[in-house]
C-alpha cells in the first residue's frame, strides 16, 4: 500500500516543503495539500518547491474543485509542473467545500464536476477540447499525463467516479464505509464497461501514533466535523435513511453549525458533537500495531493508498513512526 501525506498550506511555505521532504525520507509516495486559497496559501506555487526538493514524491490537491480557477488554468498548472518535473502530479478533485463556502458560494454540481474532469485531463495531456466558445488546446504540452482522482460519498458521486475517474478518494478510514463506497465505484465501472481494478482507491484520514487515546481523540475530532459537512449535504439530498449508510449519517444529528475559520484544525470548537466512537472509526489512532491492523483491513477491501492528514500536535513523531513501523509493512 502506498502512503501519502496531507497538509494545509499554512505559512511559512518552507515548513510545508520541509515536512514533505521528511515524508519522502520516511517512505511516503504522495504529497497532498488542501486547496482553499482564502484559508491557506496558494498550493500550486508551493508544489513547484516540493517537487524541486524531492526526487520521487507525486503531489496534488486533496482536493481542488471546478469553480476556483478556469479549467484551462487548472490544466495549465498541472501541465507546467509535469513538464518541469516529469509527470509527478495527480489531480484530486471534488465539488468544493471550504474553498467555495468560505466565499459564500455553493459547491459545484456533479454535472459541472464531470465536465471539468474531462476538460482538465484532455488539456493537461495535450489534446484539443471543444467548448461552447470554440476548440482549445495547450500547444506546448508534450507527453503530458494527468490522472484525475475524484472525491465523493453519495451514490451519484460514486457512480461518476466509476464511470469517469482514474482514482477514488474516500475521506474516512472506516472499513464499513470503505466497503460500501468501493463496491459502488466498482459496480459503476463494470456497468460502464471499464475495468474496476484500474481505478486507484485512496483512503484519506488523520493518523496519530501513541497510547493516550483520550488526547488523540481530542486532537483528531476535527475530522468528524469536516466529514460532517459533506454528510449534511447527503442527508439533505437523500434523507436520514436509504441510499447512504447509517455509519455516515447517524452522528451528525447534533451538528449545529460550522465556522470555516477552524476548518481542519485540532481543537475546532464546532466539532463537539462528534462522539469518540466516530473518531475511532474514521481515523487511525493508538499504537503502530493498531494502525497496521486497520490498514491491512483496508488493503483487503482494495485500498491502494492511505493518505495521512497530519493536523495535530505530534506531527513529526507520527511521520517517523510511520516510516519506521508502518511503511513497507502494509
Amino acid at each position: 500500500m502506498d502512503l501519502g501525506l496531507v497538509l494545509q498550506t499554512d505559512p511559512p511555505a518552507r515548513e510545508v516543503v520541509r515536512l514533505m521532504q521528511q515524508a519522502e525520507d520516511n517512505g511516503f509516495d504522495y504529497g497532498w495539500t488542501f486547496d482553499s486559497c482564502v484559508l491557506w496559501q496558494e498550493p500550486f506555487v508551493i508544489y513547484s518547491q516540493i517537487l524541486a526538493a524531492t526526487s520521487r514524491l507525486v503531489v496534488g490537491p486533496m482536493v481542488t474543485n471546478p469553480s476556483t480557477r478556469d479549467w484551462s488554468v487548472t490544466a495549465s498548472l498541472f501541465a507546467t509542473l509535469n513538464d518541469m518535473f516529469g509527470n509527478r502530479t495527480v489531480c484530486g478533485i471534488g465539488r468544493g467545500d471550504s474553498a467555495r463556502r468560505v466565499i459564500g458560494k455553493p459547491p459545484a454540481s456533479l454535472r459541472t464536476l464531470g465536465e471539468a474532469m474531462r476538460v482538465i485531463k484532455e488539456l493537461a495531456e495535450g489534446r484539443e477540447v471543444d467548448q461552447a466558445d470554440g476548440a482549445i488546446r495547450l500547444p506546448w504540452v508534450r507527453n503530458g499525463r494527468l490522472e484525475i482522482w475524484m472525491a465523493g460519498y453519495g451514490p451519484k458521486a460514486l457512480r461518476m467516479v466509476g464511470e469517469q475517474a482514474d482514482g477514488f478518494i474516500l475521506q474516512t478510514a472506516d472499513p464499513a464505509i470503505a466497503r460500501w463506497t468501493v463496491g459502488e465505484v466498482r459496480e459503476a465501472a463494470r456497468a460502464a464497461g471499464r475495468d474496476p481494478g484500474g481505478i486507484t482507491i485512496c483512503v484519506a484520514a488523520p493518523a496519530y501514533v501513541g497510547t493516550d487515546l483520550a488526547h488523540q481523540r481530542d486532537q483528531l475530532r476535527w475530522f468528524g466535523g469536516m466529514v460532517g459537512n459533506h454528510v449534511a449535504d447527503l442527508v439533505e439530498r437523500y434523507g436520514e435513511s436509504g441510499a447512504v449508510p447509517h455509519e455516515l449519517t447517524d452522528y451528525i444529528a447534533g451538528r449545529q453549525g460550522y465556522d470555516y475559520a477552524h476548518h481542519g484544525r485540532a481543537g475546532n470548537p464546532d466539532t463537539d458533537f462528534v462522539p469518540d466512537a466516530i473518531v475511532d472509526r474514521f481515523c487511525l489512532l493508538g499504537p503502530a500495531s493498531a494502525h497496521r491492523d486497520q490498514l491491512a483491513e483496508l488493503r483487503e477491501i482494495g485500498v491502494h493508498q492511505f493518505a495521512l492528514y497530519l493536523m495535530h500536535d505530534q506531527r513529526e513523531e507520527t511521520l517517523r513512526s510511520y516510516g519506521k513501523e508502518i511503511a513497507g509493512q502494509v
